[in-house]
């Protein structure tokens, strides 16, 4: 009898925001920074502190996930193009963006279902709040901590730093 391994964050795949087929274990040994985003959020402003931790952290292995998400007050109603044109120019977001995705529901990328069973939510409530919700995850693609929208990037750093 074969004992199943349960999966791993590596085990996923997503499609970038311009259509190509990304396994994450494209991202092994690094640490990731993923965040479901949306264009016309009271958090959109976080863009900004994401970019800042990835321009930081970058070279010591930090890959910040960006994946777009039109869950929460349709506040993600832009196709791929305008997603990426909007993060591009008004953030300078170099990090890897997603196509949009749902992260909640019957629907929910098979990448979020993982995520928010490994790392639930405040009183343990597997489902993604709101917009901005980040989930850090270590170099072995063990789930480290979840973080609320309103736990700004910059404030991440100790936590990032305690990974490399």
């Amino acid at each position: 009898m074969t004992q199943q391994m349960s999966p791993s964050i590596y085990d996923f795949s997503a499609q970038s925001i311009d259509g190509q087929t990304v396994p994450l274990s494209n991202y092994k040994d690094k640490i990731l920074l993923i965040v479901n985003t949306a264009s016309q959020c009271g958090f959109t402003p976080q863009y900004q502190g994401l970019q800042s931790l990835y321009e930081k952290y970058a070279s010591q292995g930090l890959e910040v996930l960006g994946f777009p998400c039109n869950q929460f007050g349709q506040q993600e109603p832009g196709n791929a193009t305008e997603i990426q044109s909007f993060c591009e120019t008004r953030f300078g977001v170099s990090f890897p963006l997603f196509q949009k995705i749902d992260v909640n529901g019957s629907n929910a990328h098979p990448l979020y279902k993982y995520l928010t069973k490994a790392a639930p939510g405040i009183f343990g409530t597997a489902g993604i709040k709101w917009n901005f919700t980040k989930i850090l995850v270590d170099r072995s693609g063990k789930v480290i901590k979840r973080y609320p929208p309103m736990t700004k990037p910059e404030n991440l750093s100790k936590d990032i730093e305690a990974l490399f």
